[in-house]
């Protein structure tokens, strides 16, 4: 399974570099200093932080867009369902959403020694936590797999066999439930206290919490589909049907596993591409042709900015991410700009300069998020339609954003107006001539967007 996006997109989400051109573009830096607090919902001003926790154990202090980060492993985050949650290594801590009150910490079991977080995913009563295993399991492991079972019921022998799996756990005390197996760049897309929906290596799978049995199932072509979910549905486009020119789509209902598939029309003979994003019932793909936009329910489409005469908009361009806000909007690489398009009709509604793309972390409403670097970083909101700053935070030292490829997790998740930053006010002395330096106090901020 894979998440499809243009061709440096994720490059430019991972590691994404603040280079703006002009004044008008780049914030000033804030002063050194503690960052201010909020007192939970009395503050609604976008750029005030909520809430300030300690993070345990040992972080680093990286120069750059790396900021804030974990000695040896990788840290993840995500909001939902009244819950922050943060995960590294096997350990998990929650916090509310609201007050920045830590609520549970827990160390994960039931999984192979040396595996490690690789998302977070937060849902109404429910928290995913995407764990990768260690790249091979030694002899004694692998002989003590077979037959057995885990403590959460799954097969070790399946367990051993998974590129990623998901540990379930109750947002409300932390309390492991389950284990799914998934795919590498799967995991949870929907769940609740009674059904979780996974994204394995050869199907979608929806699973009775309770029993951990099979509710329906749909079945993943051999090629690997990309994958999209927006709201109760989730769009796959895959490679099977491409050889005879054509583009299948396919969308399914995440509470029931219902299905419709339909052929997606081309651009002078070109097949779209890969599926980049999808909002409501819009589903954009980015390919050789252009950017395609076409309404998920028909299959119909509806614009394109590409080189052709079938385009309003004839030029070409790349996607960089959707916004879902209102209007949803898309916001294309083309040429020396990035454009914002509607959703629903393809009607240009935004220009900014390119460079502007290489530091979209993430778009709500209009209006991009972005970060300072280093010791006296700060958040702060750009309005792309007028471009200018509309919002900054107080001062946020070595802040680190949160990357989960799927776009359901992360320092911003769906439907969330809350970005969750890792930043260190303390920094001591590096372990090594190599080493970044050690963050004293490392601390998970809670950032009103």
């Amino acid at each position: 399974m894979k998440v499809a996006r243009g061709p440096a997109t994720w490059a430019k989400r991972a590691f994404v570099a603040i280079v703006l051109v002009g004044a008008a573009v780049i914030p000033g830096r804030a002063s050194s200093g503690e960052p201010q607090h909020c007192a939970g919902i009395r503050c609604t001003a976008a750029g005030s932080i909520l809430w300030t926790a300690g993070l345990p154990g040992l972080w680093l202090a990286q120069p750059g867009v790396s900021g804030t980060v974990p000695d040896k492993v990788g840290a993840y985050a995500a909001t939902g369902g009244g819950v922050a949650v943060i995960g590294a290594g096997t350990g998990v801590s929650a916090f509310d959403e609201r007050t920045g009150k830590r609520l549970w910490r827990v160390a994960l079991t039931g999984v192979p020694a040396g595996s490690a977080v690789v998302g977070v995913r937060a849902f109404q009563q429910i928290i995913a936590v995407g764990m990768a295993p260690p790249a091979r399991l030694t002899a004694s492991q692998g002989q003590s797999a077979r037959g057995g079972k885990s403590q959460h019921g799954l097969s070790r022998q399946v367990l051993s066999g998974a590129g990623r799996y998901e540990v379930m756990l109750s947002a409300a005390t932390g309390r492991q439930i389950r284990i799914y197996p998934a795919a590498t760049y799967g995991g949870a897309v929907a769940a609740d206290s009674f059904r979780t929906v996974i994204v394995g290596t050869d199907a979608i799978t929806a699973y009775a919490n309770a029993t951990g049995r099979v509710r329906w199932s749909r079945a993943i072509g051999p090629a690997g589909e990309a994958w999209r979910v927006t709201g109760d549905t989730i769009y796959l486009a895959g490679d099977s049907a491409r050889a005879a020119g054509q583009t299948t789509l396919r969308r399914i209902d995440l509470r029931t596993g219902a299905e419709v598939v339909r052929t997606l029309s081309t651009l002078a003979g070109v097949p779209p591409g890969s599926l980049s994003d999808a909002a409501g019932n819009v589903v954009v793909f980015s390919g050789s042709a252009g950017v395609t936009a076409y309404d998920g329910t028909t299959g119909k489409m509806l614009w394109c900015v590409a080189n052709s005469t079938s385009c309003r908009n004839r030029r070409f361009a790349d996607v960089e991410l959707a916004d879902s806000g209102q209007p949803a909007s898309a916001y294309l690489a083309s040429g020396n700009h990035l454009i914002g398009v509607n959703l629903a009709n393809g009607v240009l509604d935004s220009t900014a300069p390119i460079s502007v793309a290489s530091s979209l972390y993430a778009v709500i409403n209009g209006v991009a998020l972005g970060l300072d670097e280093d010791g006296l970083g700060e958040a702060w909101g750009y309005q792309l339609k007028t471009r200018r700053i509309v919002w900054t935070s107080a001062s946020l030292p070595w802040p680190h954003y949160f990357v989960d490829l799927s776009g359901l997790g992360g320092s911003i998740s769906p439907g969330s107006t809350i970005a969750l930053l890792a930043t260190c006010p303390d920094v001591g002395a590096a372990l090594s001539p190599n080493s970044a330096p050690v963050c004293r106090r490392p601390e998970l901020e809670a950032v009103r967007t």
